[in-house]
């Protein structure tokens, strides 16, 4: 039993950590990267669709990317959902490819991308400390059901606190990095 409520928080853990370098993917860094335009939505044959899925992504130099639309006639459509994201970028068609240039991000904006990251791991380390409670509080149950000793439940929310510290460690590491990574250009 105490293994599997160890094994349960450890994966959603895992998933707050995925999720946290997914959201630090979409943070403009002033180097070109696909993963820039994930969640932008295109008014495509009547609903919206990923950007991804009406043309081709992709980062051919370091500070552009182009989008190629399977379909020419959405090229405009593609150029307003780029416009309508808070991405600040500007992009130019030739009538078959879309460039968007990547401009190099201020120091102001950098500031505030560091901001942003740090709201961002502190939300993912609150996730961490909740999931942590949840573990705990089934130990507690499991130990008023007699299932656990008193040791036994010590024990494991020992265990608990050291694999949260671990991941804590994680998302401070991947925040780091981010962090260098904008101050960096």
């Amino acid at each position: 039993m105490k293994a599997e409520v160890i094994a349960e928080m450890k994966r959603k853990m895992d998933r707050a950590l995925e999720v946290l370098s997914q959201d630090f993917a979409r943070i403009r860094t002033g180097r070109a990267s696909v993963a820039l335009l994930e969640g932008i939505k295109v008014e495509a044959y009547g609903s919206a669709m990923p950007l991804s899925q009406v043309g081709s992504l992709a980062a051919p130099e370091p500070r552009l990317l182009t989008i190629q639309p399977w379909d020419t006639s959405l090229l405009t459509e593609v150029e307003k959902a780029i416009l309508r994201s808070d991405l600040g970028l500007t992009p130019s068609n030739d009538g078959k490819i879309i460039r968007i240039p990547i401009p190099p991000l201020t120091t102001e904006r950098r500031k505030e991308l560091v901001k942003s990251i740090k709201k961002m791991t502190e939300e993912s380390k609150v996730a961490l400390r909740n999931l942590r409670r949840e573990a705990n509080e089934q130990f507690k149950e499991l130990k008023k059901e007699k299932m656990l000793s008193e040791d036994e439940a010590f024990k494991a929310q020992e265990e608990v606190q050291k694999i949260t510290d671990d991941y804590i460690k994680k998302l401070d590491t991947l925040a780091a990095d981010k962090e260098k990574e904008i101050m960096s250009f």
